[in-house]
């Protein structure tokens, strides 16, 4: 059975991203204005040495990753979370830091091109 590709239109504004480990409504709400852009993800399942972020061109990618491990309930776990986010025009790549909470919180911020 052959298969074809269909493609997927959307209506959203860049006002949100999609973050399957968000509590409340799973979207991350973004802060972007005219001189400062920052994201706050959560990332409270990961630990620094398991989460990547960087720069591919114009889009921002996140990767959190941890091995198989037992948790609390002596099940095994295993996570894997990859995003690719397109980067609003205006920000400065290069300014780009992130930093990882003690509760979990991982927030990406930048400014904007001078």
């Amino acid at each position: 059975m052959e298969s074809t590709m269909i493609p997927m239109s959307h209506d959203w504004t860049g006002k949100e991203w999609d973050w399957p480990l968000q509590h409340e409504d799973g979207t991350v709400k973004i802060n972007n204005t005219a001189d400062h852009f920052d994201v706050q993800l959560d990332c409270q399942f990961f630990t620094p040495k398991e989460i990547e972020v960087r720069v591919a061109g114009d889009q921002l990618v996140v990767h959190g990753r941890h091995e198989l491990r037992s948790g609390p309930s002596g099940m095994d776990i295993a996570r894997e979370v990859h995003r690719s986010y397109k980067l609003p025009s205006d920000v400065d790549p290069k300014s780009l830091k992130s930093n990882l909470d003690t509760k979990g919180i991982l927030t990406i911020s930048a400014s904007k091109k001078k």
